[in-house]
């Protein structure tokens, strides 16, 4: 063997390997006293570019739940305000309903008023003052606010709530006032001459953007509008609803009629939309016609026929009421040989027929009387009435309904007390459509939390697996390294002495 005293090769291979034992002890010591397996990026380029990631997100998660907990705040203090609001309006509703009642004088409806009015201050300042961090929530002003739930860019959802100040809240509201007409002639002649009394097959109505065509021409009719609207599935999901009645007072007061002793009367009555007559009532030569007669066999006719008709006096008037179908009377005189002894005004009989009289020379006459019509919406919507408007009083025949908010309520008399509890009622299902809308919104946002809670979770768990320390294996990396550097040192040691052999050769 070769023996050298300049290099000793032993005592440094051993040294090389003492300061890798080193390096690798010292690493393994830090590991465990962070608890860390990558402590900076030397220990693991790649795993600590990619632990670095599911901490980011992580740490996201974590806000978009407290940004999503701010959201679920917002809507429940909301929700709670319109909860306050829906006690007011059903207190006002209970108030309406009972100013309706012609029980009331003048002083109990205008007290009555001043409560509703005292609500309805009530409700603005409930919308006005509601809030969450500054931000106003019932004003109208809440619209479209984004709440970042996401740990990435554009992971959003938007929030927004309507108005529920008394100036906002109400029913969208089409009017039409059944108008009347008379005509010297037959019942078809008079929709002919007369067209917006008739519904034809090649007119429509609009309402909301739904269209109601008829199927065979028709008198117009505010009942058969208002349970299309009804009825209608599309519309009754966007909250419509539709009312009709048709109340026709005679114009003249009650003046018994003698039927000429050669002549006969003969009376169709319509009902509804139908241009066929639904009974007829004759009255013979030399008869009277009464007031109370004829009450009496209207009444008996429709109930005979399933309509739904009342026959009634009032201060000597005669009045016809139905749910607001359409009533035509068609009058027609056979006469006989003897002119001039039967004579007779459709304004006894009818509303708006007194420009129509009905004798010996002018043998037909016809007068019809089309309901009241309303329709209300909680939201905007459009209406087209062509071909029909004038009939039903409409002062526009196309247009976009108009809102009647809390502040234009009106109880103090019976119809417009109707009316507002109408428009309440229709606030009334706007009110819990929102606060359904707010608790729909509260769901989605706790599903949010609770996804991002658990997502949060499990990103953590991927982190660990990759950033942490398994401290049995490296405790056992530690002890290793720990013999291998003793070891190492005693080798040293032992390499250290071999230069000394070369003194021997030097004896």
């Amino acid at each position: 063997m070769a023996l050298r005293i300049n290099y000793n090769y032993q005592a440094d291979f051993t040294h090389v390997n003492l300061l890798k034992t080193e390096r690798n002890l010292n690493t393994a010591l830090e590991r465990l006293s962070t608890g860390y397996r990558i402590n900076s990026a030397k220990d693991d380029a790649a795993g600590l570019f990619i632990a670095d990631q599911l901490k980011l997100v992580a740490n996201a998660l974590d806000q978009g739940s407290r940004n999503a907990q701010d959201g679920i705040s917002a809507a429940q203090i909301a929700e709670s305000s319109l909860s306050q609001i829906y006690d007011k309006l059903v207190t006002m509703y209970t108030k309406a309903q009972q100013a309706a009642a012609d029980t009331n004088d003048a002083n109990a409806r205008q007290a009555l008023q001043k409560d509703i009015q005292k609500l309805v201050d009530a409700i603005d300042k409930i919308a006005s003052t509601s809030e969450f961090n500054g931000l106003k929530l019932l004003d109208g002003t809440f619209q479209n606010k984004v709440i970042h739930f996401g740990p990435r860019a554009d992971q959003t959802l938007s929030i927004s709530i309507d108005s529920a100040r008394a100036k906002d809240l109400g029913a969208y509201v089409v009017n039409g006032t059944g108008q009347s007409v008379a005509y010297q002639d037959t019942l078809a002649n008079t929709l002919t001459n007369n067209p917006d009394y008739e519904f034809k097959t090649t007119e429509t109505i609009n309402i909301g953007g739904v269209t109601l065509t008829p199927t065979n021409n028709e008198i117009t009719d505010a009942k058969r509008i208002a349970d299309f609207v009804n009825n209608n599935e599309t519309l009754k999901e966007l909250g419509f609803q539709a009312t009709a009645k048709n109340k026709s007072v005679a114009d003249n007061t009650w003046q018994n009629i003698a039927v000429g002793s050669d002549d006969s009367v003969t009376f169709n009555f319509y009902v509804g939309p139908e241009e066929s007559p639904d009974f007829s009532i004759t009255y013979t030569g030399g008869s009277t016609i009464t007031l109370d007669d004829l009450i009496q066999k209207i009444n008996s006719e429709a109930a005979a026929k399933g309509l739904d008709l009342t026959a009634k006096a009032e201060n000597n008037k005669l009045v016809l009421e139905t749910n607001g179908e359409t009533v035509a009377i068609e009058a027609s005189v056979t006469a006989g040989g003897t002119a001039g002894n039967t004579s007779f005004n459709l304004g006894q009989f009818i509303q708006g027929g007194s420009s129509i009289t009905v004798d010996d020379s002018n043998t037909k006459g016809t007068a019809i009387k089309v309901g009241d019509l309303t329709v209300l919406a909680p939201e905007s919507y459009a209406y087209d009435f062509t071909g029909v408007s004038s009939a039903l009083g409409l002062t526009s025949a196309t247009g976009t309904a108009l809102l009647n908010n809390l502040n234009s309520l009106d109880v103090t008399n019976n119809a417009n007390a109707e009316l507002a509890m109408k428009v309440i009622d229709t606030t009334i299902k706007k009110v819990d459509s929102m606060r359904s809308s707010l608790g729909s919104i509260q769901i989605n946002l706790q599903a949010i939390v609770d996804n991002n809670n658990f997502a949060a979770t499990q990103t953590r768990e991927a982190e660990s697996r990759i950033r942490n320390v398994d401290f049995a294996k490296e405790m056992a990396e530690f002890t290793r390294q720990q013999t291998l550097m003793q070891s190492g040192m005693a080798m040293l040691a032992q390499a250290n002495q071999l230069p000394q052999l070369v003194l021997q050769l030097l004896r």
